[in-house]
């Protein structure tokens, strides 16, 4: 202050003083410094980059982006100016312009890796994953032990799913840099993903000692404790995720999903916890109230549906058919868009390709460019597939970007979410008694609410294992998340009501030693010897229902019962043992078996449970003649037929857009 009192036509005093201001946080003072040094000395360069630092500070990017441009013409030879601007630039999500900047840089300065690793993120955040990791492994030539390039490194090649990659870069980034929680935090996502639970809850717990208030350690702490039937720790990690930053969509998403596993938790509480969910995204969110749509109840309509599962997953598995038949049946009364919310571009992605008028990748879009990319494609009817589970858009459906939207087949409760007006079910799985417990209309189908694509695996349904094996052989290929205590123990119960019996389950999960030893104890409690689990973890999709040759009975877990592995099962020609329950999610393994004409697999209570698993073990001729007719048998059964299916599906979609136009006439 001194110097500018003695010197106010010194820009270097200005200066000075502006760089102190920025020091205390006084952030308009270093602003007008910076300004009067200018305009003193208007080729002050190193003066147009506090100011641009300091406008950053204060929200104004436009200027602050101005400044450092300016910065760069006065010294376009500087390397470090070059860097500062590209990350600006990559700050404000003018990626092409970051890559120009560091691509400058970079000729400028080679050796930098600091400008290396920067350029490799901006190419990651556009999906050009191999030549991130090209960036990443050029700042670790010169640099080898570069904490966070192999941590950016082991982020890429995870994406690329080279999971054991990734995980030598994160250790050897928690090498170099010990106290890194994100480096730990990294290598529990990536323990979590190849299904090492143990190992990833111990990373997960590392990370919180180094950063305990990091909401996302938390939610993925609570993923894997999830995975491990943990499941009352898990809703304390992502309770105590929502503590630390409310707003945590991804904490929110996690805690309704958790609920799903609990037989206890209330109708009530699931409710008011999603729509605490949608009354947050709502918050956040600019809601369209008009749309361009034009109001005609009979024209084509421009169907969407947005999912992060439109490849190889249970998602694509049950949507292709029904897609490939209403792309062939309703043409020129339907066309379909997909937003496809995941990098993957698979076989099954290609084939959901085929049958869609539009296909959008809107993974890297934010909430409100992939809204308003929706609204520019003219979508009148907008169909979520994902509700709280993983790569979910529902933030987007918050902005309500089509005058029609709609919930269905990737989950099985309500989203909270306001915008969403319907919630397709069927008769089966939703009864009028529990539609006080959504915050969407219920739109029935009249048969199913779900379809399956028939495998394209050419494998034959054998003869019973049984007759050949001397014993029965029960199985279940479900996420072993599901298989709860009180599952483990009537389980257990129907292995010893039938002699000699086994029970065989495969699940991913299994193929870790911990996990199988840990399963193997949960049973023994129960009195069940080790020799009479089978236990399978990971194989290919054709080798995974081969293994269904196996079984003779199929045991459905509750409350949250199979859904494609039930389809599965019926496809190889094995019937489900189902215990229906009350809510939306616990009937769906009803639903399935009503509609492949298997009401005697439906069970009311866990002894009427043990009791027809004893009785269909306890006839092995009738289930031999049920297992040789049984694929023909479901496939010509509404859970098959797409055709039937997309005709029903047409013409629930006719009907919410005919109520759409005629309540909209009335408002005009």
């Amino acid at each position: 202050i001194q110097a500018v009192k003695y010197k106010p036509d010194s820009a270097a005093a200005h200066y000075n003083m502006s760089n102190a201001h920025l020091r205390l946080g006084n952030t308009g003072e270093a602003i007008a410094a910076c300004r009067r040094a200018i305009a003193l000395k208007p080729d002050f360069a190193d003066a147009h980059v506090s100011l641009g630092v300091a406008l950053g500070k204060v929200g104004e990017h436009r200027e602050a982006i101005s400044s450092y441009k300016r910065a760069v013409q006065i010294r376009p030879d500087s390397a470090e100016l070059h860097h500062t601007l590209g990350r600006m630039m990559m700050e404000s999500g003018r990626t092409e312009e970051a890559i120009a900047s560091f691509d400058t840089a970079l000729a400028l300065n080679p050796a930098s890796v600091e400008t290396h690793r920067n350029l490799g993120l901006v190419l990651q955040e556009q999906g050009k994953f191999e030549q991130a990791s090209m960036c990443f492994r050029s700042a670790l030539e010169i640099q080898p032990d570069y904490a966070l390039a192999h941590n950016s490194l082991g982020a890429v090649l995870g994406q690329l799913g080279q999971y054991e990659k990734a995980l030598e870069h994160f250790q050897r980034a928690i090498e170099s840099d010990p106290g890194n929680a994100d480096g730990h935090f990294n290598l529990g996502i990536t323990l979590a993903a190849i299904d090492r639970p143990h190992a990833a809850i111990a990373s997960f717990q590392r990370a919180l000692g180094i950063g305990p208030d990091n909401a996302d350690t938390h939610v993925g702490l609570a993923n894997a404790l999830k995975d491990l039937g943990q499941f009352e720790p898990a809703l304390d990690r992502v309770r105590r995720a929502l503590e630390l930053d409310p707003e945590c969509a991804l904490a929110h998403n996690n805690l309704l999903f958790i609920h799903n596993y609990l037989a206890d938790q209330s109708a009530a509480l699931l409710l008011a916890d999603a729509r605490r969910f949608g009354d947050m995204a709502a918050r956040l969110a600019p809601t369209y109230t008009e749309w361009p749509n034009p109001l005609d109840a009979e024209r084509c309509l421009r169907v969407g549906f947005v999912s992060g599962d439109l490849r190889d997953h249970p998602v694509g598995y049950f949507l292709e058919g029904v897609l490939a038949a209403l792309s062939s049946q309703a043409s020129g009364r339907i066309e379909l868009f997909a937003y496809s919310n995941h990098s993957d571009d698979d076989s099954t992605s290609q084939r959901l390709k085929a049958h869609c008028k539009g296909w959008h990748v809107v993974q890297r879009l934010s909430d409100d460019a992939c809204a308003r990319l929706i609204r520019d494609d003219g979508i009148d009817i907008l169909i979520d597939l994902s509700g709280h589970t993983a790569h979910n858009r529902l933030p987007v459906f918050a902005r309500k970007p089509a005058p029609v939207q709609a919930t269905w087949l990737g989950y099985f409760a309500t989203t909270g979410v306001a915008a969403i007006d319907y919630l397709i079910a069927d008769y089966w799985t939703l009864p009028p008694e529990q539609e006080a417990h959504f915050s969407e209309q219920i739109l029935r189908l009249p048969e199913t609410r779900l379809c399956f694509t028939p495998p394209a695996a050419d494998i034959a349904v054998n003869s019973l294992p049984a007759l050949a094996n001397g014993y029965v052989t029960f199985g279940s290929f479900n996420n072993l998340s599901k298989m709860n205590d009180a599952v483990v123990a009537l389980w257990s119960q129907v292995l010893n009501a039938v002699p000699d019996s086994r029970l065989f389950l495969k699940y991913q999960q299994l193929g870790e030693a911990s996990v199988r030893q840990s399963t193997s104890e949960r049973f023994a409690v129960h009195g069940i010897a080790a020799d009479r689990l089978i236990f399978e973890g990971y194989v290919p999709r054709a080798n995974y229902l081969a293994a269904y040759q196996r079984v003779d009975i199929a045991l459905d877990p509750f409350p949250f019962p199979g859904g494609t592995t039930t389809v599965e099962a019926l496809w190889m020609g094995i019937p489900v043992l189902t215990l229906a329950g009350e809510r939306f999610l616990s009937r769906q393994g009803v639903g399935l078996l009503m509609n492949a004409g298997l009401p005697e697999w439906v069970v009311a209570d866990p002894h009427d449970y043990v009791a027809r698993a004893v009785a269909h073990a306890g006839d092995l001729q009738r289930l031999a003649l049920l297992r040789r007719g049984l694929r023909k048998q479901v496939l010509d059964s509404p859970v098959f037929d797409a055709s039937r299916f997309a005709r029903h599906f047409e013409t629930a979609l006719r009907g919410i857009w005919r109520t759409w136009c005629t309540t909209r006439a009335r408002r005009i």
